[in-house]
């Protein structure tokens, strides 16, 4: 089995692949000073907590955006999955151009998101990642990654009110019942949800202009459902886009132990 391991600034998604079935998938929070051990512990309650069998799991992928974390993981592979790990990076294959200024400055989940749905759907794309910035890709109908936008993203806009407006206090979010809000936290969550919203379409219209296609627009990340439902230009949700894409770049660079 392929774990596939996405660690974000905020969160990290873990998926469970036997061949190219998902067969479990977790999003946790990102632990910056986690120990390998206490991650071998965490992966065997993970694996119990569905019935699977960790010492099948022989295989591993990662994408991290965090970098002090890096080397952690690595040996965590080494000692667990008894394997050198995968990581997503400079000098992998990914099956697409990345045509920006400095390929290396890319992040390895921006990547990963858009090998993952050139595969799926072979046509011009824009891709709207939800985490802890809201990031914009286009994938060109070559399937030619040309960059895109990095923005605020929800979690960082709520913090930011938070921490620097004295009366308005930590909030969830969720899906606002007006936009008028009746009182404080009604009022936060309406400028956080509908502000993003208007902010994701007005770029992505701006996107279109500029490439001149007629993209597919896909959002991703776990805050995408709620705010797909209110926007206007984005037309699929696929929550598992990054794990999928970490499937095909492992398949891509290394023949999967246990198989020919």
């Amino acid at each position: 089995m392929l774990i596939a391991l996405d660690v974000g600034n905020t969160n990290t998604v873990i998926g469970i692949f036997d061949g190219e079935v998902l067969k479990a998938d977790w999003r946790i929070r990102t632990e910056r000073d986690v120990t390998v051990d206490e991650l071998g512990m965490l992966f065997r309650n993970l694996f119990d907590s569905r019935g699977l069998d960790f010492s099948k799991a022989n295989n591993l992928i990662i994408s991290c955006v965090v970098p002090p974390m890096l080397d952690t993981l690595e040996n965590f592979g080494r000692k667990y999955v008894q394997t050198d790990p995968l990581v997503v990076g400079p000098g992998i294959k990914t099956g697409i151009p990345i045509l920006i200024d400095n390929p290396k400055e890319v992040g390895a989940d921006r990547v990963v998101n858009a090998v993952a749905a050139y595969d799926k759907y072979r046509r011009s794309l824009i891709i709207i990642d939800l985490g802890t910035s809201t990031n914009f890709d286009y994938v060109s109908p070559k399937g030619e990654y040309m960059g895109g936008v990095i923005a605020p993203g929800l979690i960082i806009s709520s913090e930011a009110l938070f921490q620097k407006a004295s009366k308005l206090q930590r909030i969830e979010i969720s899906r606002p019942k007006r936009v008028i809000g009746k009182d404080t936290i009604s009022a936060m969550l309406s400028g956080l949800v509908y502000g993003h919203v208007g902010l994701i379409d007005g770029i992505v219209r701006r996107m279109i202009a500029e490439a001149g296609t007629d993209p597919l627009v896909i959002a991703s990340g776990g805050l995408a459902p709620l705010v797909a439902v209110e926007s206007e230009t984005i037309t699929e949700v696929i929550p598992d886009l990054t794990l999928d894409g970490l499937r095909i770049l492992f398949n891509l660079n290394r023949t999967p132990r246990g198989q020919s």
